[in-house]
């Protein structure tokens, strides 16, 4: 099945680029490109793509707020953030949004396909040599303050799963550390997706943090 993907970003040069090497690819084909937020918005519900590559900077809607309408529509596109990690201070918020990952401008290409796939298939981008960095810099920063999260429904074990994926830890590092089969994590997770309420493992990560299971690195 070919993954259809809504380019968005506000600098044509890096669309093309994008636009390239995913249209070299047997299993992606570009759906639509979009200068800024609202424009994406408009062509998601036109398009249906199922991946979103979305910008944060741009002018007038910013990939924030996209991703937030995006994400809240009944659709099934799902959206993969495109951010530098030097300058840009709304990661954090746009995992918040409900994006399910995000990528580095400097990352390879391919690595940046690999993604797409990664989250077209339903899982989220966690990739620890830069997701661990990224969520543990934003989520000790202030923001506007969502409904308390707490423990309570979970077992001793979900909560010390989910301390590990918190922690950025893939599932099969997490079987090693508790000494349990990588099925039996995907159990948890599965089960602590339904239990919290959360679109995807990343947003596993941002409930860890907002629980206090895992304390952001300075």
């Amino acid at each position: 099945m070919t993954v259809r993907v809504l380019l968005v970003d506000d600098q044509p040069l890096v669309r093309a680029a994008l636009q390239m090497v995913i249209t070299d690819a047997p299993d992606l084909d570009v759906a639509g490109e979009a200068g800024n937020g609202a424009e994406a918005v408009r062509l998601v519900r036109e398009l249906a793509p199922d991946v979103v590559v979305m910008d944060i900077r741009m002018p007038g809607m910013d990939g924030i707020e996209a991703t937030r309408l995006i994400t809240a529509g009944a659709g099934p596109a799902r959206v993969v953030v495109l951010t530098t990690f030097d300058d840009d201070d709304y990661v954090y918020a746009a995992l918040r949004a409900g994006a399910s990952g995000f990528l580095v401008k400097d990352m390879a290409l391919d690595d940046i396909l690999a993604a797409v796939r990664v989250v077209a298939a339903g899982d989220a981008l966690i990739a620890p040599s830069v997701t661990r960095r990224l969520i543990a810099e934003f989520a000790g920063r202030p923001a506007p303050a969502p409904p308390p999260r707490t423990a309570e429904g979970i077992t001793g074990r979900e909560r010390e799963v989910l301390t590990l994926v918190g922690g950025g830890r893939s599932n099969a590092e997490i079987a090693a550390d508790l000494v349990i089969s990588v099925a039996t994590v995907k159990t948890y997770v599965t089960r602590l997706l339904a239990k919290l309420d959360a679109r995807d493992r990343v947003q596993l990560v941002i409930i860890a943090y907002e629980m206090g299971l895992v304390a952001a690195s300075r």
